[in-house]
């Protein structure tokens, strides 16, 4: 009984913490719903008076970016604002080809009068934080906006969000990230799925109440002094702009988050550099948990309900661990449940966890009609796209339960950056994607082991018990055996 015991007790704790994550969305989806109801009352820069109008320096942190890097340049010095009172540094990381064609670009560039530099290290020492730590070194702006190489802002972008550094106090200007591929694969539409969700409940729920948010490492500004006032950036974590966001809010500095400022970018069309992507950024959730726990917990000055928001943030990819836990001590569960009668009354009880499902089920949906509209066809197709999202999010558990397993361990790695392929000029040419992982992981395997372990989950539902089978855990078995069976797959194909 001792095993049976331990599976019980570890399985419901599991079911515990995904619960409460559940609660803590539902009430960042209370915050999001009455922070509409308010006006904006924001102090503003008028940016037709020159006196107020700051100094903008912006930045873009690249490393091997063949595809993307021409678009990128091209599109940034399109942005309206007045020329001298802007500079852009291309901090460059390459160490292949594109170090000289970017040269080019950029000297092109600056003889139309247009104040650029190219800056190149001769190490990558902390990765991108350490080249946003040396750019900052010479950097002329009051102001830094930061772009990752996938990201289009639009002309007016600057002129949408400098104004808000009016208020002294603002550290961080934020804006919401927009999908110029969204519908380009099932792959794409659950990525855009997550992201939706967390650039209006998570980031206005948060953000309306004055609780923690994070720079999301692109498509915002930070006010150089708060930089500087929270230490500046450190390369001891693999997400350098969480760290910093946290570091900054102890220091009392404020974020604005503009929800309606929409800045594209192109998701990852290829499993291989979508895993990279999610590997890092749990990876570095865990590391920033690690390294923030203390501080926000010993920190008197803030509310108890920020502190728990706070941890919960900086936990939220440790939910992945908890997804696996419960899915992988379900099937044996499964078999507990039928042969310990006295227990039913306990799984009656646990039944009632199903409600996070439900409350996941509820915000989502506030979020999708933000996106698609509301109606009866498109709450359909909702119901649709959160099973399969759900699924495929389940499917990539392992995965990132490794990456998590990591992170809370201390284990250090390097700085895996996502291979960026431009698909409007590319097309479907990303087979020859210079920049693909080249090697299956291993964990593609124990993924495909997953799937059939989820196989005999949902036949076990029709052979236990002496009433016709169990069926209460089969459709949670069919989503685990979807969600792993798509990711093993799609990861084989990638390599053919």
């Amino acid at each position: 009984m001792i095993l049976e015991t331990s599976i019980i007790v570890i399985y419901s704790i599991s079911l515990l913490l995904i619960f409460m994550y559940a609660l803590a969305q539902l009430n960042l989806l209370f915050n999001y719903l009455s922070s509409k109801k308010k006006e904006d009352t924001s102090p503003l820069l008028d940016l037709s008076n020159p006196d107020e109008v700051p100094f903008i320096t912006i930045q873009l942190p690249v490393y091997n970016e063949m595809y993307v890097m021409e678009r990128l340049l091209d599109n940034i010095v399109e942005l309206e604002y007045p020329k001298n009172k802007l500079e852009i540094q291309v901090l460059d990381d390459s160490t292949d080809e594109t170090v000289i064609s970017t040269k080019k670009q950029i000297e092109r560039l600056h003889a139309t009068g247009i104040d650029i530099t190219h800056i190149t290290r001769t190490d990558r020492k902390g990765f991108k934080a350490g080249a946003l730590k040396e750019g900052l070194e010479i950097a002329k702006g009051d102001i830094i906006a930061i772009f990752d190489s996938d990201f289009l802002p639009k002309k007016d972008w600057l002129k949408r969000t400098v104004p808000y550094f009016k208020d002294e106090a603002i550290g961080v200007v934020q804006t919401r990230w927009g999908h110029i591929n969204r519908n380009y694969s099932i792959l794409t539409k659950i990525q855009a799925f997550a992201l939706d969700a967390h650039f209006t409940l998570e980031q206005v729920g948060r953000n309306s109440k004055g609780h923690f948010i994070n720079f999301n490492g692109t498509a915002g500004l930070w006010r150089k002094t708060c930089i500087i006032d929270a230490g500046n950036w450190e390369g001891d974590t693999l997400t350098e702009d969480l760290d910093l966001s946290y570091r900054a809010q102890l220091k009392h500095w404020k974020f604005k988050y503009l929800e309606d400022v929409e800045t594209p970018a192109e998701l990852p069309i290829v499993i291989s550099a979508a895993r990279s992507q999610q590997f890092r950024w749990n990876k570095g959730g865990a590391e920033n948990f690690r390294k923030m726990l203390g501080r926000v917990i010993k920190n008197s000055e803030i509310s108890s309900k920020t502190k728990v928001h706070g941890l919960l943030h900086l936990l939220n990819s440790t939910m992945f661990l908890n997804v696996l836990i419960v899915g992988i001590l379900s099937i044996p569960m499964l078999y507990i449940k039928n042969e310990y009668a006295h227990l039913r009354p306990y799984f009656y009880v646990m039944s009632f966890f199903v409600m996070s499902t439900i409350i996941f089920f509820i915000c989502y949906w506030f979020m999708y009609k933000n996106t698609y509209g509301s109606g009866f066809k498109n709450f359909i197709r909702y119901i649709g796209m959160f099973f399969v999202f759900f699924s495929i999010a389940m499917g990539f558990s392992l995965h990132n339960s490794i990456a998590v397993v990591e992170g809370h361990i201390g284990k250090k790695s390097e700085f895996v950056r996502t291979p960026k392929f431009n698909i409007s000029k590319y097309k479907d040419s990303w087979k020859s994607n210079k920049y693909l992982a080249k090697n299956l992981s291993i964990n593609v395997i124990f993924e495909g082991l997953l799937m059939l372990y989820f196989a005999f989950g949902m036949y076990s539902a029709f052979v236990v018990g002496n009433q016709g089978g169990d069926f209460g855990l089969f459709p949670f078995h069919l989503m685990l055996f979807i969600g792993f069976g798509y990711v093993f797959f799609k990861s084989l194909r990638s390599k053919v």
